[in-house]
Formats: C-alpha cells, sequence, structure tokens
C-alpha cells in the first residue's frame, strides 16, 4: 500500500536541524526517537530559542518531548530552574518520568510533587535543590507555604494541559504561583482545547508567545473511528455487556462518578471479565497498581473517571468507551484520545441517553462532525422523536450498513 502524503512528510522529519544539543541527539538516538511529531518539530526550534509558546495539539502527539527537550538544554547551559504543572497526579508522574530520560546525563535533579504522596519525602527531595519541579498547583502551594519550594528562581514555566487545570478548578492556584514568579522568564503554554480562560491568561502572562497549532482546538486523532449507540439508562449495562463480548483488546471505559465507577467496575468483574477501576477516591499506591496492572495487562478494562482523561500514557489501548457521556464536552476530546495515539489505529464508542441530544450536538460542534449513530442488533432501538430530538428507527434520515457474513448494524443521522 502506498503511503499518504502525511505519512510521507513524518517520515522525513528528523530532530537534527532543530537545535538540539549533540548530547540529547545522542539519548533520543539510544532511546530509539528517531523521528519528532509534528508538534515535537515545530515547537522545539521556538522553545530552545527562548520564545515564549502556546502549543495546541491533540492527545497522544507527544507534547511531553516538546517542553521536556528545550527545558534541559536550557538548564544544563543557563542558571535557574524549570517548574512543570500538570493537572493530575499521573501525568505529573508521568512527565518526570520523561525529564529523567534527559536530566540524569546531565546531573539536573527533578522533583515530583503530587498530592496523595507524603510530604516528608518530597520536602527531603526539596532540599537536594533539585533543578526540575514537577507539580500539581494544590500540592506546590502547600510547599510554598510551608516555605519548601520559592519559586523566585524559576526561569522556565511550563504549564501542560492548562485547560484541564482550569476545568478541575485550579485557577486560583495557578494564579498565585505566576505571581510569585519573576515576569523574566520564559513560559510554555500546551493544550488540547483553547478556552477563553486560557486566552485571559495568555494575555496576562504571555510576552509575545509563538502560536504553534497541529490541529485546531478540539481535533480529534484522525486513526480513531467514532460510534454513538442511543440507549435508555437501565439498558446500558447490556449494551456494554454486548459491545465488550464483540470487541477484542484493551479498554479504557469512562464513567461520570466515583460511585458508578466501583459499582461498574464490580458488575464488569461479575460477567467475567478483567477490570478494576481508577478515581479519586483511591489512594495514590491503588490508582498505581490499578494503571499497572492494566498496561501490563493484568486487567482488560480500567473503569476510570475524568482523573484519567488524561496523564494515562498507555500504548495500544485499543477502544475507549464513553459509558457516560462527560460533563465538560471538551472532555470528549481528551478522552478518546487515549486510543489512537501516535498515528496508531484506536475505537471510541459512546452511550448517549435519548434526552442527551443536546450534549450530543455539542460534542459534534466541538469536533465538528457528526457522530455515526449505531443500533445494536441485541438492543432494543430507541424511537427518535425530531420534536424531541431523539432518533426513530425506519424514519426519514434511518438508513442501514450492511455488514460482513450477514451481521447488520443501524445506523441513524441525527438531525437538530
Amino acid at each position: 500500500m502506498e503511503a499518504s502524503p502525511q505519512e510521507n512528510k513524518q517520515s522525513d522529519m528528523s530532530f537534527f536541524g532543530l537545535g538540539i544539543a549533540p548530547k540529547i541527539l545522542e539519548i533520543l538516538e539510544r532511546i530509539k526517537f528517531t523521528a519528532p511529531t509534528p508538534i515535537q518539530f515545530k515547537a522545539i526550534p521556538v522553545a530552545i530559542e527562548g520564545k515564549d509558546v502556546i502549543g495546541i495539539a491533540q492527545s497522544g502527539t507527544g507534547k511531553t518531548l516538546a517542553f521536556a527537550i528545550p527545558v534541559v538544554q536550557h538548564l544544563a547551559q543557563e542558571k535557574g530552574a524549570g517548574l512543570v504543572l500538570a493537572p493530575t497526579r499521573e501525568l505529573a508522574m508521568q512527565i518526570d518520568e520523561t525529564f529523567r530520560l534527559f536530566s540524569d546525563s546531565f546531573k539536573i535533579k527533578t522533583a515530583c510533587l503530587i498530592g496523595g504522596a507524603p510530604m516528608h519525602g518530597q520536602t527531603q527531595s526539596l532540599r537536594k535543590n533539585p533543578r526540575i519541579v514537577i507539580a500539581t498547583p494544590g500540592r506546590l502551594i502547600d510547599h510554598m507555604n510551608r516555605r519548601n519550594f520559592m519559586p523566585g528562581n524559576v526561569t522556565m514555566l511550563v504549564l501542560d494541559e492548562a485547560d484541564r487545570m482550569l476545568d478541575m478548578g485550579f485557577k486560583p492556584q495557578v494564579e498565585e504561583i505566576l505571581k510569585n514568579i519573576t515576569k523574566e522568564r520564559q513560559t510554555m503554554l500546551f493544550s488540547a482545547t483553547m478556552p477563553v480562560e486560557i486566552m485571559q491568561m495568555i494575555n496576562r502572562h504571555m510576552r509575545l508567545p509563538v502560536h504553534v497549532e497541529i490541529a485546531p482546538p478540539g481535533t480529534t486523532a484522525e486513526g480513531v473511528a467514532q460510534e454513538l449507540y442511543i440507549v435508555k439508562k437501565e439498558t446500558k449495562i447490556q449494551l456494554l455487556s454486548k459491545v465488550l463480548s464483540e470487541q477484542h483488546g484493551s479498554v479504557l471505559l469512562f464513567i461520570r462518578t466515583k460511585h458508578s465507577a466501583r459499582k461498574t467496575a464490580k458488575a464488569l468483574c461479575k460477567m467475567g471479565h478483567r477490570a478494576t477501576d481508577i478515581h479519586s477516591d483511591k489512594s495514590l499506591g491503588q490508582r498505581r497498581a490499578a494503571l499497572e496492572g492494566f498496561k501490563t495487562g493484568r486487567y482488560r478494562i480500567l473503569v476510570a473517571t475524568d482523573v484519567a482523561a488524561r496523564g494515562i500514557d498507555v500504548k495500544q489501548i485499543e477502544i475507549v468507551i464513553n459509558y457516560d457521556l462527560p460533563d465538560d464536552i471538551e472532555n470528549y476530546v481528551h478522552r478518546i484520545g487515549r486510543t489512537g495515539r501516535a498515528g496508531e489505529k484506536g475505537k471510541a464508542i459512546s452511550f448517549a441517553t435519548p434526552d442527551q441530544s443536546r450534549d450530543v450536538k455539542s460534542i459534534e460542534t466541538l469536533i465538528r462532525m457528526q457522530l455515526p449513530v449505531i443500533r445494536h442488533p441485541e438492543i432494543q432501538a430507541e424511537n427518535f422523536d425530531r420534536r424531541t430530538k431523539s432518533a426513530r428507527p425506519g424514519g426519514r434520515h434511518y438508513k442501514a450498513q450492511l455488514l460482513p457474513r450477514g451481521k447488520r448494524k443501524r445506523s441513524y443521522s441525527w438531525k437538530w
């Protein structure tokens, strides 16, 4: 099969010629990172020049490396410190792991400050004068209040998944942190979406930033096939059982509440599936164990609240299921971005109840496409009433899609 122009273009990209120091190029070669992703190719040279950067790209595109390389290279040459703010514990830990791929070779210490972990161990790490600190905003404020961390010498600041931080209510903490950092710094902001709050933050805290956009905000990964089922709330678990029996591979299943996550994980285990759950009520150790079990294949299904919508970097997640639609529609993009990463193929399946047509329309507006509505042959379809914005099989906008081996699925075009 002939490669697409986009695949050919990406294969022509190289880390050479981006201004990266030879020692870092050697590390990239050793860890078998041979070609940069588009966001890395565009953002790294600008960041190495010392300019403020706004990076817009969907999840799974390699944003961490796009700022880790410039930060390590700058701190290897100049005085100062780097600070990276991330919205979740899992993401902060993964960022720390990425930095250590490079920082250890330059004898640059890192510290990871996250909630749920003992303060004492983090305090000891800070006393060793790390030059790179990766933190969640709340825990960083705790250390600042105890005077364990003074941000006065921060010369490089990274806000990763900035929109998610604001979604999670971290805006006051982020503003407090920014107020205590010198304005004579380099700031890099990375995000998949660009809400108004982000624009306001950019205007107040960044200096003539260079805008690096790989895809418009709300763009989903090209390799992810998306499907939507309209189902009554009480029929969801039955439909989930049918879908899981027909799919193979690892599944990341998103649930709206912590209670429902626990309940659904138990129900899946009773069905004979290898499942576990992850949410904010879990201790840090429990969350690590669940994530590690999912990575290694001990669990096929990870049931998660939106605490895992970002920050989970697990290779080869084949299917994302939105058992519940997200409260914040922008989280739809981040959820389904857990599959189809780095150009791989993936699948995203969403369940919506008949009264959620407005939520579905909002998602479709965000991603600029209409979600194909699928009817499972063994689950009764819901009526589509044009006036109440639900689906009616056999109506004017109904069409049947013939599949191999006589299997039939029906899809609906929703008209709003």
